[in-house]
């Protein structure tokens, strides 16, 4: 049970700096990119990831944590080196690298679940279930994205990447 919640409060550290890189990653990208819809859309979601930091700084304060001051001095200048290459880096690999986050951030909030429940931290399971359900959906909208370029239809790809696996209720879900 104490390396369950070791493990968790390092897989929130983790998640509480990756949100750091993701909400400056997606500053420079709807920054770079044209259409309104696609500029609003990228808005939003890095809207989401700045949320999501505030919920996982709850529950790192929650179980008497605090966020890795090394991993937030290196996703911090991860997410702002991102955010200046979104510029230079055309359309199609901002995309494709924000739907790779995206379904590593889906794994990552559904294994923190699973460390929440088996160390007595059932409370946590919705909120991090929840988290995981957003980055789904954010993973799916740059999937979509990325299959509509001419570079990926070209080469037959029927998905860019592998689908994100299906979620697996942590032992604490009703």
């Amino acid at each position: 049970m104490r390396d369950d919640l070791h493990l968790l409060i390092r897989q929130l550290q983790g998640a509480y700096s990756g949100e750091l890189a993701a909400g400056h990653a997606y500053r420079g990208h709807w920054l770079s990119v044209r259409d309104a819809a696609e500029r609003e859309r990228i808005q939003r979601i890095e809207e989401e990831e700045w949320h999501h930091r505030e919920l996982v700084g709850g529950l790192l304060a929650q179980l008497g944590a605090k966020p890795s001051r090394a991993r937030e001095a290196i996703f911090l200048a991860i997410g702002t080196t991102i955010s200046a290459l979104c510029r230079i880096g055309g359309w199609l690999i901002p995309m494709y690298g924000a739907g790779r986050l995206e379904w590593h951030n889906i794994v990552e909030y559904e294994v923190a679940a699973e460390y929440a429940s088996r160390c007595g931290h059932g409370e946590m399971v919705d909120c991090l279930l929840m988290m995981a359900d957003v980055e789904r959906q954010h993973e799916q909208y740059f999937r979509e994205k990325v299959a509509t370029h001419w570079i990926v239809r070209r080469l037959k790809l029927t998905t860019p990447w592998p689908a994100p696996p299906s979620r697996a209720p942590a032992s604490g879900d009703r």
